[in-house]
């Protein structure tokens, strides 16, 4: 163990632990060819990974959410793609066990038996529209932003149902329900052209006359969280009752930690033996060794943040307790400093690399250009999450577009 991941901290005890190799391999590649390497995805759908996020009682590991965080924390420091790809597909599943409820627990139970992989496109510039023929729903439109998409077999799908007789002032009929990528209709725009996780398949999912079953069909409301906090509704297992934007901020907090520890260690690492103009030893300048004392002091408080809302969620999930606003604000609060702390971590070990680290390559260039869309995906964005905490701490009604 290096002593930069003595420091930080973290678990050796991983279900992705004999991937990690695989995938640290293929970061490169991917980030090139804008495509994790099918030989990870397979690796990754043989595994337990798959099933961490899904309860017992439809076939699933039920792993607790700091674990999850841990497995995602260390796949991060491999290949940021690969990680926010596998993000979505833990965290979406919780989603999609929420919205079907015990009536879809047949067909949860068939995706966790065969590993399948789930994304969920509903990102700006989404239109989908559903008419009813019959036992059936035919849905088109497209769905933006369906992260992994590429490398999965279902997309969680909101759309506005027509109504019988259409009324022009009625407000859209939304509704939830799940698609086959593989079903005839279906297809998948690569449309992600960011500089950052380039891999991640975060691309459009187009819909043309697609049918699904009326049987999968759920109304949908924006104020879901508040819908399964109430005890009159019904679920699969009480973990569910945990609000899947929360968890995800969690686990995307871990993401920035792995991440920023891998960029650390490896500056670290490579810094031991670099000469800077004069033969001064770069290690042994002081400013070098505040930098990144500062670097790391970050990570671990982002860390230790992180981890604590995942201790919180766990220990609420274990005494089958329903999650409150506050409970919800900290689940997001938490990330929201740990992803600014790994900024600043981030930052400071981009100061210290100057000109020749930058032109020697490594690993950091791809790091940090992943690192930027962290903090900028809407569930953890800093102006939506303190915009919430601020209108609670000051007991204002919370009238924020996306809660």
């Amino acid at each position: 163990m290096s002593n930069v991941r003595e420091f930080i901290g973290g678990s050796q005890e991983l279900v992705c632990a004999p991937l990690l190799p695989l995938i640290a391999g293929q970061a490169a590649q991917a980030d090139s060819t804008r495509s994790v390497d099918p030989a990870v995805i397979q690796a990754l759908k043989q595994t337990e990974v798959m099933r961490l996020s899904a309860t017992r009682n439809i076939g699933g590991v039920e792993a607790g959410i700091g674990a999850i965080a841990r497995e995602l924390e260390a796949v991060a420091g491999c290949c940021a793609s690969t990680a926010w790809a596998l993000w979505n597909h833990l965290c979406v599943f919780h989603f999609i066990c929420a919205q079907l409820g015990p009536a879809g627990i047949e067909i949860l139970k068939g995706m966790v038996a065969k590993r399948e992989w789930v994304s969920f496109p509903a990102g700006a510039g989404t239109s989908v529209h559903g008419r009813a023929v019959g036992d059936q729903i035919i849905i088109d439109g497209r769905a933006s932003f369906a992260s992994g998409s590429r490398y999965g077999e279902w997309a969680a799908c909101l759309f506005a149902l027509a109504p019988e007789t259409p009324q022009p002032s009625a407000k859209p009929d939304l509704r939830f329900t799940v698609v086959r990528t593989d079903a005839p209709g279906v297809s998948i725009d690569p449309t992600w052209f960011a500089m950052s996780l380039r891999a991640s398949a975060t691309d459009h999912i187009n819909y043309q006359a697609v049918a699904v079953p009326v049987s999968l069909m759920r109304p949908f409301t924006f104020d879901f969280r508040y819908q399964f906090r109430d005890p009159a509704t019904p679920v699969i297992a009480h973990r569910y009752r945990e609000d899947w934007v929360a968890l995800s901020v969690l686990w995307l907090g871990a993401q920035a930690v792995g991440l920023a520890s891998a960029a650390l260690d490896e500056a670290c690492s490579d810094l031991q033996g670099r000469v800077a103009i004069f033969g001064v030893k770069v290690a042994e300048r002081s400013a070098v060794q505040l930098n990144l004392g500062q670097a790391a002091a970050a990570i671990s408080a982002a860390r230790a943040a992180v981890y604590t809302g995942c201790a919180e969620t766990d220990t609420r999930i274990a005494a089958a307790l329903t999650p409150t606003e506050a409970d919800y604000l900290r689940q997001l609060s938490y990330p929201m400093l740990a992803l600014r702390l790994c900024d600043e971590a981030m930052r400071l070990v981009m100061r210290v690399q100057g000109g020749n680290g930058l032109r020697e390559g490594g690993s950091f260039e791809r790091r940090y250009r992943d690192f930027q869309a962290l903090p900028l995906h809407i569930n953890a964005h800093p102006d939506r999450v303190a915009e919430l905490v601020g209108k609670f701490v000051l007991g204002l009604t919370n009238d924020a577009p996306f809660q």
